[in-house]
């Protein structure tokens, strides 16, 4: 099996490169084959969080320019064997158009299991390239009003791009902050609102935000841990319940 992916935000800070860098440790566990491509052309920082910055010669924009082969655009993350990268280009110049990054991921995913596309936030042109080799997609959001109008309306640009096998995981949940707000009278309605199926409660952890904000990412342990582990079964089609549930 080759799936393709992406995972995508209505709105910035949702913590989704958080959630593919978790994902991808958690498919590794289950000796998948995992390349994470950063499709947020201008601001990548998954290499940081994969501690592969100084690794890197090339993004995915030199692979299709011709600079290198497809394949030396890829680096093995140091910290979680099994997890390969493919940068985004730092200049927002460089950003690849729909056809030629499908292209690009239709040629590589011969060789993985699961290739995780992380979309830049919103519904602008990058999100449209990182969408086009898709055959699925994950919609992050957190439990908050403005969050949720994003996670709606990467639904419904989906639907339009003919991707239907969406599902939603809401990122960086707190009952307390949740119950706070006001907002919603439970998750249940956090979950109608967004118009589709729940996948993963990922907890408020800020242990697993220093992990990756500093480039150890799957070095240690914390509460998500188990999540990300739930969720990389369920992606596998396992009837397994939600190791969170708030």
């Amino acid at each position: 099996m080759n799936d393709v992916i992406v995972v995508a935000s209505g709105k910035g800070g949702t913590g989704k490169s958080t959630v593919c860098v978790g994902l991808s440790a958690a498919l590794v566990k289950q000796n998948k084959r995992v390349l994470l491509i950063d499709c947020d052309c201008g601001m990548r920082g998954i290499d940081l969080m994969l501690d592969a910055s100084e690794e890197i010669l090339f993004d995915c924009s030199d692979a299709v320019k011709g600079n290198c082969t497809p394949r030396e655009a890829v680096y093995q993350s140091k910290n979680l064997q099994g997890v390969h990268l493919m940068a985004a280009p730092f200049d927002t110049d460089n950003e690849i158009s729909p056809s030629v990054f499908k292209q690009l991921v239709d040629e590589l995913k011969t060789s993985y299991d699961y290739v995780i596309i992380d979309s830049p936030a919103g519904i602008g042109s990058g999100f449209m390239t990182a969408a086009a080799p898709a055959d699925r997609a994950l919609i992050v959001t957190n439990a908050e009003p403005v969050s949720l109008r994003g996670a709606v309306k990467i639904r419904t640009r989906l639907a339009t791009l003919g991707i239907s096998d969406m599902r939603l995981i809401i990122n960086r949940f707190d009952r307390k902050h949740f119950e706070s707000l006001s907002c919603y009278e439970d998750l249940d309605e956090v979950v109608d609102k967004a118009g589709t199926r729940l996948i993963a409660l990922i907890p408020l952890d800020l242990r697993l935000s220093a992990m990756t904000q500093n480039g150890c990412a799957g070095l240690n342990w914390s509460p998500a841990v188990t999540v990300f582990d739930c969720l990389a079964r369920r992606l596998e089609g396992e009837q397994v319940q939600l190791a969170f549930k708030g």
